[in-house]
């Protein structure tokens, strides 16, 4: 997609009066084009296989396939294409259960035409959108203390061949800190810290910060 292409989108909801009032809300606006509306999992992945859309804004509840199993789908047949999530969930193991899939976005059915286009914008340029509520239930995930454990040493092994130092820097990612911040933190260069961070992203198969938060939820790296 180029600057002067619109944003060719594709929506899957299970709620026709839903699936019907995104296709005109989204569609009525400039730099959009609406290139299919899909009822469950199934129909969704062969709409986007059919017109090859930037993004998909996608249910999480669905018949035949969900929201999650579609996602997964998505991710391994069709990993171009930006996947955010709008749904009326956002209990902890939701929100996690998508960014493990692969969703780069997520926003509750309460966020406006306006902030839905830009997160499908946002997500089909790589950047990453959380609805606040979302963002809180992620952040409090994150922080909630660790169970104690007989040995108390926790980074005496990383997973996945990460350094002690990109444990300690995918732990301040997890808490929510922006590279300035752990630069500062940490005393280091924004440099440094950005090649850090693509390593992390590397060793620990991460596509952006929202899967790299879920990695060091599953690896109790807080």
């Amino acid at each position: 997609m180029t600057s002067d292409q619109p944003l060719r989108i594709v929506i899957a909801d299970d709620q026709a009066i839903v699936r019907e009032g995104l296709v005109q809300l989204l569609g009525g606006l400039s730099g959009i084009e609406v290139a299919g509306a899909a009822a469950d999992g199934e129909q969704a992945l062969a709409l986007v296989a059919e017109h090859h859309p930037d993004a998909i804004l996608l249910d999480l509840h669905m018949p035949v396939l969900d929201g999650i199993g579609a996602t997964r789908r998505l991710v391994a047949e069709h990993p171009e294409v930006a996947i955010v999530v709008l749904t009326t969930y956002v209990d902890d193991e939701s929100v996690r259960e998508a960014l493990r899939a692969g969703a780069r976005s997520y926003l509750t059915k309460d966020a406006d035409r306006t902030e839905i286009a830009t997160a499908l914008r946002a997500a089909a340029g790589g950047l990453t959108v959380f609805d606040p509520r979302v963002h809180a239930t992620l952040l409090a995930a994150t922080s909630a203390p660790a169970v104690p454990v007989a040995d108390s040493s926790p980074l005496a092994d990383p997973p996945d061949g990460l350094t002690h130092r990109e444990v300690e820097i995918l732990a301040l990612i997890a808490q929510g800190l922006n590279n300035p911040e752990i630069a500062e933190r940490l005393f280091l260069s924004n440099h440094t810290v950005k090649t850090h961070i693509n390593r992390i992203f590397a060793k620990t198969g991460s596509r952006d910060r929202v899967a790299a938060i879920a990695y060091a939820q599953t690896h109790n790296i807080t």
